[in-house]
């Protein structure tokens, strides 16, 4: 078990901006966040750049790794995860995320570097080259121990803890060694010869995800992003009621589409108001890079091998006879500290909404993206609420930040650090108190201890309600 994690207790972008936006944690629990009519809230995520979305069963090849600390030595599992992919499919990870534990059945979804630790981490690109060249991209151990001067040869065991380690060396900026002399040579050579690579592109993504109009248009284009040669379209669940169809430029149905592709929402004039959501989905391997971030407070994950997987994305439509009509996506903007909110609105009528006490107009056949500070580490859940009942929720956990990068955030800011065991400034409520979360294995125990720790932060995370202006007449 390593120490327990530390984050800093403010910083420059952070708690000033975050007492204006903290509510208790009551109000979630109270249905305050709770929307209905013309938009329902989703489920709530902001992850919608399209991709896998995958469930983490644990280490499957794995040996034992050693961190040098000023307290100390502290012996650690590592190696490859293997993640159940929705729709079909096994993918193998590493973690890029050493100092946090990883929830044993924890769910993932596909994420830009952007997202995650990797958007601002220098040495991305290297862990990236050391993927592939290392185990199980190369699965030729003979040919990889020779390659790296391994003599004697490499285990598979071997193989997953010298790329892991190498892979923390990078991504942590730790002092970590491999137990097994052969595994440490292995990493030693990786690190060593590591080179910078670019960020693999999503297999399959839509643009825009979310647009707006009224009956009798055809909203759109969305225009499909995929390395597959043809993608099924799905049109939405209600679409013989509704009427809505999915369509060429021509106005012709559209089942499957290809890379640059153009679909749009074709909705009748008699519509009444209302939402509907396309879904792309293909068959193919994951881009060896891509990273993985968690819906709980989980260890993210990097891409090192992927069979045949089920991918998929989505875009939403919203429409309606007259006024504003928003239609709203988010993603976390880990350059920015927060996440990113665009709001598009195909009305006729301004839109209006207040955001961290500051209000901000959406004209008529306008879009803006706005960012939403947050916290490292800080559980969110807000709505933005509009006209017609329209209700949107988001919610996560902003994880941005390794240990080593917020440890030296805090000495930069000059401010002290504070373990999790004590009250959190953006938190209503006690946060795990006294819960270790820096276990790195995938024990039961270690599972049981990090659920409920999760379930804390959670429950301590912050609340925000955005509501619709009724006379809007203040911008940004």
């Amino acid at each position: 078990m390593l120490s327990a994690f530390s984050a800093p207790v403010g910083r420059g972008r952070g708690a000033a901006r975050l007492a204006a936006v903290t509510l208790a944690a009551a109000l979630v629990a109270a249905g305050a966040l709770t929307g209905a009519g013309r938009a329902a809230a989703d489920d709530g995520t902001v992850r919608k750049q399209g991709g896998a979305t995958a469930t983490i069963g644990g280490l499957k090849t794995y040996g034992a790794a050693v961190i040098r600390g000023d307290e100390g030595d502290q012996e650690i599992s590592a190696g490859l995860f293997e993640m159940s992919v929705d729709g079909g499919g096994t993918l193998q990870t590493y973690c890029v995320d050493l100092y946090n534990p990883t929830r044993k059945g924890a769910r993932y979804h596909e994420t830009p570097w952007s997202g995650t630790s990797l958007g601002a981490n220098k040495d991305a690109g290297r862990i990236r080259w050391i993927l592939q060249n290392s185990y199980p991209q190369v699965n030729d151990l003979a040919a990889l121990a020779d390659r790296a001067g391994v003599r004697g040869g490499l285990t598979e065991q071997d193989a997953a803890v010298g790329t892991q380690v190498a892979i923390w060396r990078y991504s942590d900026g730790a002092d970590v060694e491999a137990v097994d002399p052969q595994a440490e040579r292995l990493a030693d050579y990786l690190e060593k010869n590591a080179r910078s690579l670019a960020e693999p592109k999503a297999a399959l993504s839509l643009d825009p995800p979310a647009l707006s109009g009224h009956p009798g248009e055809r909203l759109g284009p969305v225009t499909v992003h995929t390395g597959v040669d043809r993608v099924r379209v799905t049109p939405p669940a209600d679409a013989a009621m509704s009427g809505v169809r999915i369509v060429d430029e021509d106005g012709k149905d559209v089942t499957s589409a290809a890379d640059g592709g153009q679909v749009y929402f074709d909705v009748p004039e008699d519509a009444v108001d209302g939402t509907a959501e396309l879904t792309v989905q293909a068959s193919t391997t994951v881009p060896v890079g891509r990273a993985f971030a968690s819906e709980s407070r989980s260890q993210t994950q990097i891409l090192a091998g992927s069979s045949e997987s089920t991918v998929s994305a989505t875009a939403g439509a919203t429409w309606a006879k007259t006024g504003a009509i928003p239609a709203l996506s988010a993603v976390e903007n880990c350059a920015e500290g927060g996440v990113d909110l665009t709001v598009v609105n195909g009305g006729d009528e301004a839109f209006g909404f207040e955001l961290l006490g500051i209000e901000y107009t959406i004209g008529a056949g306008e879009s803006r993206t706005v960012t939403v500070p947050l916290q490292e580490d800080q559980a969110y859940d807000f709505t933005i609420e509009g006209p017609g009942g329209f209700a949107q929720r988001f919610t996560g956990v902003l994880d941005c930040m390794t240990h080593a990068a917020e440890a030296a955030a805090a000495e930069t800011d000059g401010l002290t650090t504070q373990t999790l065991a004590e009250p959190s400034p953006a938190t209503a409520g006690n946060p795990a108190a006294g819960t270790n979360l820096a276990a790195t294995g995938s024990s039961d125990a270690t599972a049981a201890i990090a659920g409920t720790a999760i379930g804390l932060l959670l429950l301590g995370g912050t609340a925000l309600v955005i509501a619709r202006k009724r006379k809007p007449s203040a911008q940004d």
